[in-house]
């Protein structure tokens, strides 16, 4: 048996104002044909998994290139048909393949190319013929069409939200692949398009509740997998929008009925998914609050909307001004993208004091830059985080204080969000004993922040996402979806 596997993956923020080019993949993740490390990256497991699973049951696995951008703007042109057509020809080279199992994220939008998975699944499957099984693993924050379905035997996305278990779903794929090609299972797709696009963590109920049920029918009464893609609001894309995915066991019926029961019962849910958000000041009065009543551990705010991980850039300024003008002086900020105030504190070097602009430089949405006198604390060359079993860059770092505070802001040149606590603790800064801590995530952060904070406090504070989808001003993406229409599936009479 030989099974080609690969991955090639960003997210899409068709409202960024930071283009997504090659570079941005050789700066977050880039592993040619065989290079991929063990340990897997978020859209990525399937290659280390195959690898381990190949070895140990003697099957053949042809790794093609795996990659990964930092989410962005539209992908340049020439850098997705670059990319798309190099792990192709990989493919080409690998025949004959029994099999094809792909890492994918599923929200990619290239210049030319509304649907570049559906683009690279179909132009997959014109090799490979139709007799060979093609699998795909997603993040659930993406956008499915018709045309990834029908050049796809086998599916599934992440569970979870925050994103923990994408190696475990990683391994659910590679599983029913491996049963598909062994003849055990014949896996059919059905899908369910639930006329929405909301926010759906599985850190709170009702979607924790909801996703442990959907889990637990896995592997019974035919029922191989079932997702929920949640969409993805920033992408202004056709298909944009929350999908139930069940696979079955050569039951389209079976299939059909149950997505369809499932979108139906997650549509029931749609207003009470989203955590709670405050504005910026009725937030901060919150955060002090809390840390008033307990102190024995940090407030956690999370500013929610300038998240790297949704393609904004990350260098907002509008929560941390406020915070300092309100003379909250003790806190940790992870991470305000400045390549050029990093640049400034490498050269000045540790121990240092200089003024640096610092934040505000990619729109205006976010606010104006905040101009600093401080003190170099840490530089690194190499600054990183993990998330998971995974390891994230965050490039060159630099630590500043701001004289006379004790605020110690994470200055990062590779844009990402804030996963685990060790984003401090890497780049030397003892968070434990902070009052406050500040991170650009939306909700990937809670794992690891939950467990060492008093309380999570999630402030949407202005930035360049597109927040509120009963408002934006989308051009491609459905206009018939909730909240737009109170109730496009006509269930709530």
């Amino acid at each position: 048996m030989r099974i080609f596997t690969a991955s090639l993956a960003t997210e899409t923020n068709t409202f960024s104002p930071v283009p997504t080019d090659m570079n941005a993949f050789k700066a977050a993740f880039y592993a040619g044909p065989g290079e991929h490390p063990d340990t897997p990256t978020l859209c990525s497991s399937v290659v280390p998994i195959l690898r381990r699973r190949g070895k140990a049951e003697g099957f053949t696995v042809i790794e093609g290139t795996s990659c990964w951008a930092e989410p962005a703007g539209l992908i340049q042109r020439k850098t997705y048909e670059t990319l798309r057509d190099q792990i192709l020809a990989e493919l080409k080279a690998a025949l004959p393949v029994d099999g094809v199992v792909l890492g994918l994220h599923g929200a990619m939008a290239a210049q030319g190319y509304d649907d570049p998975e559906g683009d690279f699944l179909s132009r997959a499957r014109e090799i490979v013929g139709p007799k060979v099984l093609i699998a795909a693993e997603f993040d659930p924050h993406s956008h499915l069409t018709a045309l990834r379905v029908a050049n796809l035997d086998l599916m599934a996305a992440f569970l979870e939200f925050p994103h923990t278990d994408f190696e475990q779903r990683g391994e659910h794929v590679v599983e029913l692949a491996l049963q598909a090609l062994r003849g055990k299972i014949k896996p059919v797709i059905s899908t369910f398009d639930c006329r929405m696009i909301t926010i759906f963590p599985t850190s709170r109920e009702p979607m924790r509740s909801f996703v442990d049920r959907m889990q637990a029918m896995e592997g019974k009464d035919g029922i191989l997998s079932a997702s929920v893609i949640h969409g993805f609001m920033a992408g202004d894309l056709p298909d944009m929008g929350t999908r139930i995915v069940v696979v079955t066991d050569n039951d389209r019926a079976k299939g059909d009925a149950l997505a369809a029961a499932l979108g139906r019962e997650l549509y029931g849910l749609r207003k009470e998914t989203a955590m709670p958000m405050f504005d910026t000041e009725a937030g901060l009065d919150r955060a002090m609050a809390i840390r008033a009543a307990h102190p024995e551990k940090p407030v956690t705010i999370a500013d929610v909307w300038d998240n790297p991980g949704g393609g904004v850039a990350g260098d907002a300024t509008h929560i941390l001004r406020r915070m300092m003008e309100r003379g909250m002086d003790d806190f940790v900020v992870a991470t305000i993208w400045d390549p050029i105030a990093v640049t400034f504190c490498h050269a000045a070097g540790e121990g240092a004091e200089l003024s640096l602009r610092v934040g505000g430089k990619s729109s205006p949405e976010g606010g104006n830059p905040l101009d600093l006198r401080a003190t170099v604390e840490r530089v690194f060359d190499a600054g990183w985080q993990s998330f998971r079993n995974s390891r994230v860059t965050l490039g060159s770092t630099a630590v500043i204080r701001p004289v006379g505070t004790n605020i110690d802001i994470v200055l990062i040149t590779s844009r990402t969000q804030t996963y685990e606590p060790d984003i401090f603790t890497n780049q030397g800064v003892d968070f434990a004993g902070k009052s406050f801590m500040l991170v650009k995530s939306t909700n990937h952060f809670h794992a690891g922040f939950q467990p060492v904070s008093s309380e999570i406090v999630y402030i949407a504070a202005p930035t360049s996402y597109p927040t509120n989808p009963a408002t934006t001003p989308y051009r491609k993406a459905s206009l018939e979806l909730w909240p737009r229409v109170a109730d496009p599936l006509g269930l709530d009479t």
